[in-house]
């Protein structure tokens, strides 16, 4: 069937699209050149912070607002781009006075507040390791990567280390200074001391330490929804990437109002909610709270965003908020929307398009890759469900492999595994303490994703689903996103999973689990309609053949609905490691 495709959507509003000619860009294109639009250190070298802060103060753009952090209670904080070089200039010389050095890792363990975005800066200006952990985790997944990550220093709130970390902090003693952001009235927990203080000490001048391109600047942890969490290691020569992709495809321009949604947790909330943006010159919207859906649309019209980045889990939020909520001017001075996170289901994109005037653009990325990889473009049009094309530099194919070799797939829409053309800045070096495991995604000079994917004549990619995930049903390989978009299609549907049942004759059937929209009650009725419906659309040798009714499907702490763990609990397995579900922490 042929792929609905929805006309470019070029805004009026602002200027035209970073990325005009897609086919000439990429002819022209190099990462020297990329690379040349950033400024290195004045004495050689490349520093992710100071590409971020100091490059502009050089510029003498230091008066232009950085950073609008929204609090819950309403309080509004501004910081311009001068005073987060000055004030990560004071934590950089905390850090030198605690005795963290180049090299060392600092983990964050806190909830969307400045002095997150500061600390993760000013570490980067120490030349030490910044990784961020998602607030909400646990005790035992805190524990888990900041004992692997070998922890120098954590900056943190007292309520988040008394009761997340204190517990088991004497099995790690590598971490030698802890430093509390707020309740530091009465006396102290022990080994630990206030930031504000320290930073009130501290000189707001700093003289940015050497690092070299290959330098470690980035720990990344991957969610870990089975088994161990693997920590992904990012250089400074990363920045080169998460500019250029931001330009490319995100349409980011340094007069842009911008906001990610996304928390820097996840690499998401680092590299294109802290780094991309700032080396743009953008202004950033942060927002304290959690998802509220009359919140976020007051947000978009009261700060005047341009660009929004955000997930499929909040843009089915939205969706099931439904358009009554939507005030007229919401959106009149946004640009540009994107997606990221998991595969953005078509209605997702159709509902925009209707709803909000304009569609979201769905790209894919991973942490392995630290910046975005495929995307569908301003200036291009959307293949609806499509991942979109390459970006500029990068080098994207259909593989089969066999053994340490791998055979191109050139037939159109054939399903393969997505490989990538190693070699470009964002692309991780390691996984900590396991080469081996590093070594195996690497055939023939390209990086393997794990993700199964097709690619059609015009070089639009388009997404089945994690090796792992695909179903195999009577000789079909069936992957769960097309199944699910095509049950999201019906108006009763808000979420959808769907995994493969064992089956004695098939090897696998398709079982599906529904979130329903408000309005609609689980019945056999509907069952037998939504059965219906996907047989229609899909076939019946790829619609499900059992329907399964959830108010809540498990996800990870991003979002990602948790298609593995549902598996576990239908056939009776262990379920692994569950610290990132949404039901673990509140």
């Amino acid at each position: 069937m042929k792929p609905a495709v929805l006309r470019k959507y070029l805004s009026s509003r602002g200027p035209a699209p970073n990325l005009g000619d897609y086919a000439a860009t990429r002819a022209g294109f190099s990462w020297a050149l990329a690379r040349s639009e950033l400024d290195g250190l004045p004495r050689g070298g490349l520093n992710i912070a100071h590409e971020a802060l100091d490059r502009h103060l050089a510029r003498r753009r230091g008066d232009k607002l950085a950073l609008r952090w929204l609090g819950k209670d309403g309080t509004v904080r501004d910081f311009t781009y001068a005073d987060l070089a000055r004030h990560t200039n004071r934590f950089a010389n905390v850090l030198r006075a605690a005795g963290i050095g180049k090299g060392d890792t600092v983990f964050t363990l806190l909830g969307r507040v400045p002095e997150l975005y500061i600390s993760a800066l000013g570490t980067l200006k120490n030349g030490s390791v910044v990784s961020p952990l998602f607030s909400v985790f646990g005790p035992e997944p805190v524990q888990t990567r900041m004992q692997r990550g070998e922890a120098k220093a954590l900056v943190t709130t007292r309520h988040l280390y008394e009761r997340k970390v204190a517990p088991w902090r004497v099995q790690l003693p590598s971490l030698r200074h802890v430093f509390l952001i707020d309740g530091t009235e009465g006396s102290l927990p022990a080994d630990t001391v206030s930031l504000a203080a320290a930073m009130a000490a501290a000189s707001d001048s700093f003289d940015i330490v050497h690092t070299a391109a290959e330098d470690i600047a980035l720990l990344h942890f991957t969610s870990g929804t089975t088994g161990r969490p693997k920590g992904a290691i990012h250089v400074h020569e990363a920045v080169v990437a998460h500019h250029i992709t931001a330009k490319y495809a995100l349409d980011l321009h340094a007069d842009d109002i911008f906001w990610c949604t996304a928390d820097p947790g996840w690499v998401t909330g680092t590299s294109y909610g802290i780094i991309a943006p700032l080396t743009i010159g953008t202004t950033m919207i942060v927002d304290e709270a959690d998802f509220d859906a009359e919140r976020w649309y007051d947000i978009l019209r009261r700060e005047r965003v341009n660009v929004w980045y955000t997930a499929p889990t909040a843009i089915r939020m939205l969706m099931r908020a439904g358009a009554e909520i939507v005030k007229p001017g919401t959106l009149d001075t946004v640009r540009f929307m994107a997606s990221v996170g998991e595969p953005l289901n078509p209605e997702a994109v159709i509902w925009s398009a209707k709803t909000l005037g304009q569609p979201f653009h769905d790209n894919w990325w991973q942490t392995e890759t630290g910046g975005i990889m495929i995307a569908n473009f301003a200036s291009q049009d959307i293949k609806i469900g499509s991942m979109g094309r390459p970006l500029p530099g990068i080098e994207a194919a259909i593989v089969d492999r066999d053994g340490d070799t791998l055979r191109t797939i050139a037939e159109p829409m054939k399903s393969g595994e997505l490989a990538l053309k190693a070699g470009w800045p964002s692309m991780f070096r390691g996984y900590l303490h396991e080469e081996e495991r590093y070594r195996k995604n690497f055939v023939d000079g390209w990086y393997l994703t794990g993700d199964l994917a097709m690619r059609d004549l015009d070089g639009y990619f388009w997404f089945v689903g994690r090796g792992d995930d695909v179903i195999k049903s009577a000789g079909h390989l069936i992957g769960p996103f097309e199944v699910e978009s095509a049950l999201m299609e019906h108006p009763a549907v808000s979420e959808a999973a769907v995994i493969g049942i064992p089956d004695p004759v098939a090897g696998e059937t398709v079982k599906a689990f529904l979130a329903l929209n408000p309005g609609y009650e689980a019945s056999e009725a509907l069952r037998k309609e939504l059965l219906g419906h996907a047989r229609k659309r899909l076939g019946p040798a790829v619609a499900p053949k059992e329907i399964a009714f959830r108010a809540d499907l498990p996800k990870t702490r991003s979002g990602k609905i948790m298609r593995r763990l549902l598996k576990a609990r239908e056939l009776g397995l262990p379920e692994g490691d569950t610290s990132t579900l949404e039901s673990d922490e509140k």
